[in-house]
């Protein structure tokens, strides 16, 4: 009776672990975790079904679990004189961590990894993890010409040994590499073989998630926005192939936020950011959770929900991601200008690389326009521009040729301006942005008016209106109603009306400060700008011209 229980105890023990290989091979990772546990439980598990729990555990975002069979794993195959299969155990473990953001560990494992690998005897794919463990703080620290010629020996060894994961890898962080260096062409023609790897089911599962995230990240670093889309999709599809799958499903949806934005898509967008928000939040707290919040708050602040923009904003910034552009946007809507100007100047002097500099350069010239300090506004455009001409991107062409036609009319120049604006609307029309293209036409309207044809900026004007009406972008509808007003006298600015009303209601410089959220010396400014606008040369002559020309309130 003992032997016909044993053999039946034997029998259960094989089928469990054969229903739990079945689950991981058809990326089941919910069923292979929770069989390949309850084995792990009783003692049951070969140390290659540790792998396959580690993997297992994270795929369905269970951190703890992967790491406890990682390490288990990594110390069974040490008791067997394993070393190799014992370091791309710590390798592994490194990886995960890296890309969850805990660098300082990470390191440990890639070091404990490194030590079984200082026999020179020791000729091995594993040796292309370790340089390519090495290089990755480097790579993410921006220090991508130390980093590059590990990715690219880790490349030759990994052909060597005809290793697909490691080819894969090593060939993601070269193209990382050279596109931080400015060889876009050369980075993405290596993406697109990485990309070729991973939907062709050649890598492993982890690293192919990495993968996905991490060059449609890039592709949209450098505003690929077709590459962005093409493989957003793609990821889409190979999430919603593993339903149970956490680590990757946040980012993805983060990705098709980005997408659904530009898109005009801004229900959809505000949908997937929010479910981002909460597959990201954990636990495990995941690194992009700063990412889903921004693009949480970005929406809500093109719908006009501005409290809500600052609060999700905020969480950005505690997550670890800057709120900078949007941040300072938000400012300029609540009448805030002199806190978005500091922001925004602020956040341009701290990047560095021209790529992180064209994210910036936009809202800066928007920030800069509304604050009437054109000269500032005109540079930061012209830069903005040679990053285009430099990266040639089309989306970044149109965000260059839209901020140029902004300032012509901020200086004065609207038949160039106009010029400008039109390539801009039919840039953004190519790209199927909406928003974009309604917000070009309402600076062309604006062209048209300056330019004496009425008929033509009373059309821009509703086109833009019923744009802007469909998209629900309440803060450009306001922008709008007062752009499509009666134009000012004396060719007044904004800021410099609201200034003008308020010196002919008898304020001092100290109270309309306190009452347009900006400082005194601005102020001090536009007082001496409307002076020499209108030909004045006291306050009391102001008030009078106020009240002949109905700006006073």
């Amino acid at each position: 009776m003992e032997r016909v229980c044993a053999y039946r105890d034997a029998m259960a023990v094989a089928d469990r672990e054969e229903r739990a290989r079945g689950s991981f091979e058809r990326r089941a990772w919910g069923d292979a975790f929770a069989e390949l546990s309850a084995a792990h439980r009783d003692g049951q598990l070969e140390v290659e079904d540790l792998e396959r729990l580690a993997v297992s555990a994270y795929m369905v975002g269970r951190d703890d679990a992967c790491e406890d069979a990682w390490i288990g794993a990594h110390h069974a195959w040490l008791r067997r004189g394993e070393a190799e299969r014992a370091a791309r155990c710590a390798f592994w473990q490194a990886l995960g961590l890296f890309f969850r953001g805990d660098l300082a560990p990470a390191m440990g494992w890639v070091a404990r990894g490194g030590r079984l690998l200082e026999d020179p005897r020791a000729d091995c794919v594993e040796q292309a993890w370790l340089l390519m463990l090495k290089a990755l703080p480097l790579l993410f620290d921006g220090n991508e010409d130390a980093a590059s010629p590990s990715f690219l020996e880790a490349g030759e060894i990994a052909a060597r040994f005809a290793d697909p994961d490691a080819t894969m890898f090593a060939r993601l962080g070269r193209g990382y590499s050279l596109i931080l260096q400015g060889r876009v062409a050369e980075g993405m023609a290596l993406l697109d073989e990485v990309m070729v790897s991973v939907t062709a089911d050649e890598v492993a599962p982890m690293l192919a998630g990495i993968a996905y995230c991490q060059v449609i990240a890039l592709c949209q670093a450098v505003f690929d926005l077709r590459r962005a889309r093409e493989w957003t999709e793609a990821l889409t599809r190979w999430c919603d192939l593993q339903p149970d799958i956490v680590p990757f499903r946040g980012n993805c949806l983060v990705h098709r936020c980005e997408i659904f934005q530009l898109q005009g898509a801004w229900t959809d967008a505000l949908e997937s950011a929010r479910r981002a928000c909460e597959w990201l939040a954990g636990p495990p707290t995941w690194d992009a959770l700063g990412s889903a919040y921004y693009q949480l708050a970005e929406i809500q602040r093109l719908r006009g929900e501005l409290e809500e923009a600052e609060e999700s904003y905020r969480r950005a910034s505690l997550a670890g991601r800057d709120p900078e552009p949007g941040m300072s946007l938000l400012r300029m809507a609540q009448g805030r200008i002199d806190l978005a100007v500091s922001a925004i100047r602020r956040a341009l002097d701290e990047a560095q690389d021209p790529i992180a500099r064209s994210r910036l350069l936009p809202a800066c010239v928007e920030v800069l326009l509304e604050a009437d300090d054109i000269g500032s506004a005109r540079a930061a455009a012209d830069e903005l521009a040679g990053i285009a001409a430099q990266l040639d991107a089309a989306y970044l062409n149109a965000l260059a040729a839209e901020a140029s036609g902004a300032v012509l009319l901020g200086e004065g120049d609207p038949r160039a301006a106009l010029t400008t604006l039109r390539m801009a609307h039919r840039s953004w029309r190519d790209l199927d942005a909406p928003h974009q293209a309604a917000r070009a036409r309402l600076l062309i309207a604006v062209a048209c008016r300056e330019l004496g044809d009425g008929a033509s900026a009373e059309l821009e004007f509703e086109a833009a209106r019923s744009a802007l009406e469909e998209l629900g972008a309440g803060p450009d509808l306001e922008r709008l109603a007062r752009l499509a007003g009666s134009p000012r006298p004396g060719g007044l600015s904004r800021r410099e009306s609201e200034v003008l009303k308020l010196v002919a209601a008898g304020k001092t410089n100290r109270a309309i400060a306190a009452e347009l959220f900006i400082s005194e010396k601005t102020v001090a400014r536009h007082v001496s700008n409307i002076f020499t606008k209108l030909g004045l040369s006291s306050r009391a002559e102001a008030t009078a011209y106020a009240y002949k020309h109905g700006l006073a309130r």
